[in-house]
């Protein structure tokens, strides 16, 4: 993954921007070194159709991702349209994950969580890191540092200086 080959990224939607789908974002632009292309497009709803023309502008736009990330409130909202989207992604063997409500007062829906095995929470790392694995089979296996201050990087203690 570099500037030149961007992870493809689709974010589930009903066509129109909510909260959490321009928090992914955010999120997704906090590291500098993960480069990305939204190809998830809520401003292209079909202006007639029905629901089939809304299926398939959904089917061009996930076909052109490499991942799929769910949003639960989409799920709750639109059951059928999320599960579809799924459909899309697991027909086309895309990797498909979600990000957990936001803030942890709500709870992944069970089904979702058991379709999909995968669910991550709203951390810019852990999104990143299940991108790169679901998108590219790339394993990052990174650690969190922990800093405990009062000592230096020779272990000594700095308290009394």
């Amino acid at each position: 993954m570099s500037e030149e080959n961007p992870i493809r990224v689709f974010v589930s939607h009903v066509f129109e921007e909510t909260h959490d789908y321009l928090r992914v974002f955010e999120f997704l632009e906090s590291d500098d070194r993960f480069y990305y292309l939204n190809v998830s497009k809520p401003e292209n709803i079909p202006v007639q159709g029905g629901v089939e023309a809304i299926k398939e502008e959904l089917i061009s736009q996930i076909k052109a991702a490499e991942a799929l990330i769910i949003l639960p409130a989409i799920y709750e909202e639109k059951p059928d349209l999320a599960n579809y989207m799924i459909d899309v992604a697991e027909a086309n063997d895309m990797g498909v994950f979600c990000i957990r409500p936001f803030g942890g007062l709500l709870e992944t829906p069970k089904d979702l969580e058991e379709r999909i095995g995968a669910a991550v929470e709203w951390n810019a790392r852990q999104i990143i890191d299940r991108l790169k694995l679901e998108a590219r089979g790339e394993d990052t296996q990174r650690w969190e540092v922990i800093d405990f201050p009062g000592l230096e990087d020779n272990g000594e203690s700095n308290e009394n200086t």
